[in-house]
Order: structure tokens, then C-alpha cells, then sequence
């Protein structure tokens, strides 16, 4: 068995497995209410988004949706682009590290939640149906 401690960073493509395996795990309605949302991940949020939302440090920012709300949407809603849930590795890393408390799959877990839960227009006890983050 390989040393953990020499084991490299997971890349962008492992956490996109993370994601897709939490994605999976969630209820089924709660894929199907999700059809179309495009799960995205990357190192970090860029400029533009970070300026946005008044972020300086962008080791802030875990995740984002990025889309109107299924309950905000109205019958004349055209989308442009696909509603989408963005997962930011070093940020994400970061908080692994400094808590030291929890599996990264279950973070990377928590914080799809959280933005699916925008995309879904939920509330705290919506979310906590799902994923009770203060077990």
C-alpha cells in the first residue's frame, strides 16, 4: 500500500469523479429535478465571478451555482446557457486540510449539495434531508 503522504494532490479529474459519485448517491427525484444542470469543476472561480460576489481571496469560494432557480423561473424563461453547479478544487483541498475531521468525498459531497440546493430553490431543512452536514 502506498504512503498517503506521497501520493500526489487529486487532479481536476478525480474530484470530477468525486462529483459524479455524489451526484449519484443523491435521491433519485432529486437527479431528476437536476436534468440539464451541467456539474463543473475547476481550480478556482475566475475573476470576473470572484468580482462579482466581492470575493478577494479566492480560497473563499468552494462552489457556485450559476443559474435561476428552479422556483424563480417563470414560463417565459429562455436560458442562454445551462444552469450550472461549479466545484472549485483548491479551495475545496483547503478546507479539507484545515479541518482534518472529514473524507473528501464526503466535502466534495456537501458543497454539490449545497449548490444543487440553489439551483432547486430549497431551504436548510430541504438540504438537511439530504445531507445533515451537522451530524
Amino acid at each position: 500500500m502506498a504512503d498517503p503522504l506521497s501520493l500526489p494532490a487529486p487532479s481536476l479529474a478525480d474530484f470530477e469523479v468525486l462529483a459524479s459519485r455524489a451526484f449519484d448517491d443523491l435521491p433519485p427525484e432529486v437527479r431528476t429535478a437536476c436534468k440539464g444542470l451541467a456539474i463543473r469543476v475547476e481550480d478556482f472561480a475566475d475573476e470576473a465571478v470572484l468580482d462579482d460576489l466581492d470575493i478577494e481571496d479566492p480560497f473563499e469560494l468552494t462552489g457556485l451555482y450559476d443559474g435561476i432557480a428552479l422556483t424563480e423561473r417563470s414560463v417565459l424563461h429562455q436560458p442562454t446557457r445551462p444552469d450550472a453547479v461549479w466545484l472549485y478544487r483548491r479551495p475545496i483541498l483547503e478546507e479539507w486540510i484545515e479541518r482534518g475531521d472529514v473524507g473528501l468525498d464526503r466535502l466534495v459531497a456537501h458543497v454539490l449539495v449545497h449548490e444543487i440546493a440553489h439551483h432547486l430553490g430549497w431551504s436548510d431543512d430541504d438540504i438537511r434531508a439530504v445531507d445533515d452536514w451537522t451530524e
